[in-house]
């Protein structure tokens, strides 16, 4: 399938992206990794699939500390991906399939490796090299404690000492992730200027985009005060790492640079700023275009939940002329079909160590994730998949302790397993090795996934939901083409509807004023009618022997 890349500006606007966490995706050669081979092979599944863009994430020179996301160099491939000339191809490979591309951004943070926290170690206190990252003197009466009580977002202090040449103990550095994760100073001039270069770089080989991770985690409080009691609640900016007023003159900038060309390249924030005022602030028409609505996906799998927090994203987006950016699964959180496996409130975590241990119903799980994905595909606005999504993929939450990559699970003691469960390699095949996750590889016996994958995903594998005409992945493509087709659906307005208790009921406005689109939500126990005369376009399982409306199930309506 090759189509011609729209060029619509505002594609973003009611585009659905896929999001590749390439080390897992598709194995070109072999090596039981994921890399650029094996995604340009599997570029004809997502043009079927029917989404509209790829987001890709870190696939530059890593250790891997924290699954790329420590960059040791912004602009350049990691070998065990491919290289810069497979970038290019893919970039263009993807563009003919109709496909944009956006990649990860990471600015809040460097890899230990990253060849100027080389320098910092080498030059000492007071240089300009260390400059370019936080560093200061411990305290105590020889340095000895850290120079503020912030803890890393992985768990443990937040603070490294480091050793001078003379072998010494001597300043700390800052790393609110993994220790191998220095946080970089944006109040440095060579910082700002060497992501610009970055943006630039990656923008001039065709990349349509970034997604910014952390975006709300850059800018630092004068003077790194301790952190008191409650302040991750704070909501007016007052936190002193997080959603800091300066991150806003940096993305004028960075909106500058996207502007300068034609067609603009567009910003996605991962920011997890709970007050949809607040991450509204980022979405400003001089700043980003859209940001993740995390709200939506934590919300719990309960009629008035949902549509609250629905209701607020829409309206904080709308004040600022942004659209709606909705989510229910990424790398970085427990997989939607596994979290709503539980009881309804328990919907309200994200993480595996959320729900971990709390009784399960992988079935009723996959039931509602069927039906929380045509509501969110039913919004107004944006919407993100994560791989192997689409194959109605649960979380592996069993990964033997000693095949766990994940920071977190070293960090925390032991006691959180961290994100591996959703980054496991795909299924592809069945009935092969690594159940085809290197299918397309030149070789007859792969090494093993990095990660292992458990035997239930033999029964997700691509061919296997291929041939089954009711599967969740005919369910993705079914919806995508009718949400392209459907001139109510993607952008416009959405009105509620009259509905029983437990349920959601909407109907959608094209931009261009068109309708004759309802969406009918049973987040209930119990079956509810059909309104009279509707045309069924779509439903995430089937209806009852007197055509009602199961609960956990979602229908849309030609109306």
């Amino acid at each position: 399938m090759s189509t011609a890349l729209s060029a619509e500006h505002d594609w973003w606007r009611d585009a659905v992206v896929y999001q590749v966490y390439i080390r897992s995706f598709a194995d070109g050669n072999g090596d039981g990794t994921g890399d650029l081979a094996g995604l340009r092979s599997r570029l004809g599944h997502l043009a079927r699939l029917g989404v509209d863009a790829l987001w890709i994430n870190p696939w530059y020179p890593s250790p891997l500390a924290d699954g790329g996301y420590d960059v040791a160099d912004y602009r350049a491939i990691n070998p065990m991906f491919g290289d810069t000339a497979q970038a290019e191809a893919f970039l263009t490979e993807a563009h003919e399939h109709g496909l944009r591309v956006l990649l990860d951004i990471v600015p809040n943070h460097h890899s230990d490796e990253h060849e100027w926290f080389r320098a910092a170690l080498a030059a000492g206190p007071g240089s300009p090299e260390r400059d370019r990252y936080v560093f200061r003197d411990g305290r105590g009466e020889f340095g000895e404690v850290p120079p503020n009580n912030w803890e890393s977002m992985f768990g443990g202090p937040a603070w490294q000492r480091v050793v001078g040449a003379d072998g010494r103990p001597e300043q700390w550095y800052l790393h609110l992730f993994d220790v191998r994760q220095p946080d970089v100073n944006w109040e440095n001039p060579e910082v700002r200027a060497d992501f610009e270069t970055t943006l630039r770089f990656w923008f001039d080989r065709g990349v349509d985009g970034f997604r910014i991770d952390v975006a709300n985690a850059m800018v630092k409080q004068d003077g790194l005060p301790d952190l008191v009691e409650n302040v991750n609640d704070v909501q007016d900016g007052g936190h002193p790492y997080l959603d800091r007023d300066g991150v806003h003159d940096v993305y004028r900038s960075w909106r500058r640079i996207g502007d300068s060309y034609d067609p603009p390249r567009v910003f996605v924030a991962e920011a997890w700023v709970p007050d949809p005022q607040r991450l509204a602030r980022y979405l400003r028409p001089d700043e980003l275009q859209t940001a993740f609505g995390f709200n939506f996906l934590t919300a719990a799998w309960l009629a008035d939940d949902l549509r609250n927090n629905i209701d607020d994203a829409i309206a904080e987006n709308t004040a600022v002329g942004a659209p709606a950016t909705w989510v229910l699964s990424n790398h970085d959180v427990c997989r939607h079909p596994s979290r709503l496996a539980r009881e309804p409130e328990a919907g309200r975590g994200w993480n595996l160590v959320d729900v971990a241990g709390l009784p399960a119903d992988p079935e009723l799980g996959l039931r509602r994730a069927r039906a929380a994905t045509l509501l969110m595909l039913a919004l107004p606005g944006t919407a993100y998949l994560y791989q192997g999504e689409e194959f109605g993929l649960p979380e592996v939450e069993d990964i033997p302790v000693d095949r766990l990559d994940d920071p977190t699970w070293e960090l925390s003691g032991h006691t959180d397993r961290g994100r591996d469960g959703c980054r496991v390699p795909l299924p592809w095949v069945a009935g092969e090795p690594g159940f085809g996750f290197a299918a397309t590889a030149p070789t007859s016996a792969p090494a093993e996934p990095w990660l292992p994958q458990p035997p239930v995903f033999a029964r997700h594998a691509a061919d296997v939901v291929e041939a089954d005409p009711d599967s969740t992945l005919h369910l993705y493509r079914d919806a995508l083409a009718i949400r392209r087709a459907h001139p109510a659906l993607g952008g416009g307005g959405l009105t509620w509807q009259d509905s029983p208790t437990g349920t959601l009921a909407f109907s959608r406005t094209g931009d261009d004023g068109s309708g004759g689109f309802t969406a009918l939500v049973n987040v209930s126990s119990a079956p509810v009618s059909l309104p009279e005369d509707a045309e069924v376009l779509l439903t995430s399982g089937p209806l009852t022997a007197r055509g009602e409306v199961p609960a956990d199930t979602t229908v849309w309506l030609r109306s």
